[in-house]
């Protein structure tokens, strides 16, 4: 892995929370898009050289309304980026972790991800990313 590639936070209103992180972060979100695969639409800001993804929840049963009905709003993922992502998800699920999709997907900001089950990485999802 290389670097941390983003932390995403799941929000209810996307619109009042690009708002509220415009004001933190004193700059504008940079892009907004839908990944309708996974029923979110996201919003990217730069902070530094870091990322920050919102994530509101497009479909009443998608992944981001389950987890702000079990949890609320709040960090739903950190996210790496890799250079190869089918040799670390292989990697990783020969170390004994529990991968969700073994065959890596189109995400959001151009990417290929994967994910970690938190079950096996102490309670925290992990998405794996590599630039398209």
């Amino acid at each position: 892995m290389n670097k941390i590639e983003h932390i995403g936070i799941a929000v209810k209103d996307l619109e009042a929370s690009n708002a509220l992180f415009s004001k933190l972060f004193g700059a504008p979100h940079y892009k907004i898009e839908a990944v309708e695969s996974e029923g979110v639409k996201t919003s990217f800001f730069k902070v530094g050289e870091n990322k920050i993804e919102l994530l509101e929840a497009t479909k009443e049963d998608s992944p981001i309304a389950k987890f702000i009905e079990r949890k609320g709003e709040g960090i739903h993922h950190i996210a790496f980026d890799v250079d190869d992502i089918e040799a670390e998800v292989r990697r990783l699920k020969a170390e004994g972790f529990i991968v969700l999709n073994e065959t890596p997907k189109k995400g959001a900001d151009n990417k290929l991800v994967a994910f970690l089950h938190p079950k096996s990485t102490n309670g925290v999802l992990i998405e794996l990313c590599q630039e398209i």
